[in-house]
């Protein structure tokens, strides 16, 4: 009963509100959807696999990551019009500002580097390309803008890299097929998850050396996190199990469970906290979950394998 949308649901309708953008990973383009209706307005064409985007540090643009072509697709975030692309930035898969909005980072998922790029508020600027293990996959930077953590996807290790000498700082053996990760507010644990196996492990960087203090079962294919925005929850998506886990960062237990269809991917938060906007990677959809009632409310067609999407009006980060 949960995997079907639910009858006579009404979605809540919101006073102009910020459309959402679902990347189409295998179609080189951007599905813009209108929360108030629901529908697809329109679809942008962007470089070759879009994976993942991020704001930047103005909130003025939505930068979209083409891994392929090299490049990145900067978007108005509340007009979704394409505003300028940048080339030249080498196979970006993964990326991420720095909280101190200094630097910018790029994870090359096929090509074994990270690039660590100094931002000046318009352009970025190469300053140094780190090798790294096989195909680094997810990035985290901690909260001083001192430390970027990276899983490596091929050769199952968590990485982590000091940005003011731009070197490794350590590596450690992680479980199978690591993808996402996600800092604590603390900066003291890192979590991963992992897509080759059930679960998410609990990293202890406070240390000189990272120390694995646990793992948590969530469900076949952990792989993406979001936080729910209460400052205590974070969800993981699960996308072999067809589900996502509700994780206590507090007790580091999973405390409640959704439905989501079709290989379940990136997510986002409603602003209000009452709706999971998660990109159903198999089926070409975006699945909307009302976490109140643990129901799927909604399914919008989009593009050929959907992975990154996001929305101004989201939940807190943390």
């Amino acid at each position: 009963m949960l995997f079907a949308c639910v009858a006579g649901f009404a979605l809540p309708a919101l006073s102009q509100p910020a459309p959402l953008f679902v990347l189409n990973s295998l179609d080189a383009s951007v599905s813009v959807i209108d929360p108030g209706t629901w529908k697809e307005t329109k679809r942008l064409a962007t470089g070759k696999q879009p994976h993942h985007l991020y704001l930047a540090p103005d909130e003025k643009s939505l930068i979209v990551a083409n891994a392929l072509s090299d490049s990145l697709t900067f978007i108005d975030p509340k007009t979704a019009q394409i505003q300028r692309e940048l080339r030249g930035i080498i196979d970006p898969y993964h990326l991420r500002f720095s909280p101190d909005m200094k630097w910018f980072v790029t994870a090359a998922n096929r090509l074994n580097h990270i690039d660590i790029y100094r931002w000046d508020g318009t352009d970025i600027t190469l300053v140094k390309r780190v090798p790294t293990g096989k195909t680094p996959s997810h990035l985290w930077i901690d909260s001083k803008s001192a430390t970027v953590y990276s899983t490596m996807q091929d050769s199952d290790e968590l990485v982590a890299i000091d940005l003011a000498s731009q070197t490794v700082k350590w590596r450690t053996a992680t479980g199978s097929t690591p993808a996402d990760v996600y800092g604590t507010a603390d900066d003291k644990y890192m979590l991963v998850g992992l897509t080759g196996s059930d679960g998410v492990e609990v990293y202890d960087v406070s240390g000189k050396q990272p120390q694995r203090s646990r793992i948590i079962k969530t469900g076949a294919g952990a792989h993406a996190f979001r936080a729910l925005g209460d400052g205590r929850h974070v969800l993981v998506s699960n996308r072999v199990a067809n589900t996502i886990s509700k994780i206590d960062l507090q007790t580091f237990a999973v405390v409640d469970v959704f439905p989501a269809p079709g290989g379940p991917d990136c997510m986002d938060v409603s602003r209000d906290g009452k709706l999971i906007y998660v990109t159903s990677r198999w089926s070409r959809k975006l699945t909307v979950i009302d976490i109140a009632s643990r129901a799927v409310v909604k399914q919008v067609n989009v593009g050929k394998s959907p992975h990154g999407v996001w929305t101004l009006d989201h939940a807190p980060r943390q």
